[in-house]
């Protein structure tokens, strides 16, 4: 048994997990973050464990294994995704997360991350500023799952006094992935077309305003969130997190001040309707007063930094 505590990243290989292990790594020392996913990573990312999180022995074998006392578990399966296989989906995302919290109530391991989402929401939540508490009825398999997720969270931390914390993450867009399966990843993929096509087909409708974080101040929040003393968390079922709304049309003239030459088409698909459910602009006055939460990147700003740093990556 190794003596000294670990964290261990579930879903390392995805858009969140591949950036989170990379600013726990150059914060704690890479030896101490253990990334773990379902397949083996394309490039070295050891320490590394192959994992399913739905498999809970093999979970608590890699916990045991590496003295784990803190768990971000990401895996899931997201809107898009998860909307053409929705029994899969369920089975990951709700699976994967009771074999975590179950190492937390049964005292293995100390505190989980669990990552919650926008999709939560519904066609009946208030869109504008949505608060903290309001109407919650998700019409899609990842918001539902999602929506349990968190009823889970606070039930575990009332009846166990489990120590899990989670955000809702809006729609996340960064430059060091590629586009994933969410219905927010338009606002990724234009960047790249941007650049490579000058023209981007959007699957959304031109007005259609979601809220966004760029990816590093949602990793910077997340692990925040984290490192905040356990009775600053107020919240158990999962803190909205903002950083900024805009809509593809706003985008797409954000990036022509920068592209004069750049153009953009608008083709709705079976996405359009998951996002007019979704808010238009998120409220998180709890997670700013809980812990100090407060995004680096508005909507300029994300589009200078998307440019600046895809230029050479595109071609």
């Amino acid at each position: 048994m190794i003596s000294e505590t670990k964290t261990l990243v579930i879903g390392a290989l995805g858009q969140v997990g591949s950036e989170l292990v990379e600013q726990l790594r150059l914060k704690h020392g890479n030896d101490q973050i253990i990334a773990s996913d379902i397949r083996e990573p394309e490039h070295d990312f050891a320490p590394f464990e192959v994992l399913n999180v739905m498999d809970a022995e093999a979970v608590k074998t890699v916990v045991e294994k590496h003295n784990i006392k803190v768990v971000y578990n990401l895996a899931a399966l997201l809107s898009a995704t998860a909307e053409q296989n929705p029994a899969f989906a369920w089975e990951l995302n709700m699976a994967g997360h009771f074999n975590v919290l179950n190492l937390a109530k049964d005292g293995i391991i100390d505190t989980i991350f669990w990552p919650s989402s926008i999709a939560v929401f519904g066609p009946t939540t208030p869109q504008n500023q949505t608060p903290q508490d309001c109407i919650m009825d998700p019409n899609t398999v990842y918001g539902i799952s999602k929506l349990a997720g968190e009823r889970w969270n606070q039930y575990y931390f009332e009846k166990y006094d489990v120590d899990v914390r989670s955000l809702r993450y809006p729609g996340l867009v960064g430059y060091k992935a590629l586009p994933g399966g969410g219905t927010t990843d338009y606002a990724v993929d234009i960047f790249h077309k941007a650049l490579k096509d000058g023209n981007y087909t959007s699957f959304l409708s031109e007005n259609t305003e979601l809220p966004m974080i760029y990816s590093g101040d949602a990793i910077r929040a997340t692990i925040e969130i984290m490192e905040a003393p356990k009775d600053a968390i107020k919240v158990r079922s999962s803190y909205n997190l903002a950083g900024m709304s805009f809509t593809p049309a706003q985008l797409a003239n954000a990036i022509q001040q920068h592209l004069p030459d750049f153009s953009i088409n608008y083709e709705p698909d079976f996405r359009q309707p998951i996002a007019d459910s979704w808010p238009s602009s998120i409220d998180d006055a709890y997670a700013r007063k809980d812990w100090n939460w407060k995004p680096a990147y508005d909507t300029e700003g994300l589009v200078k930094l998307m440019l600046d740093n895809l230029r050479e990556l595109v071609v």
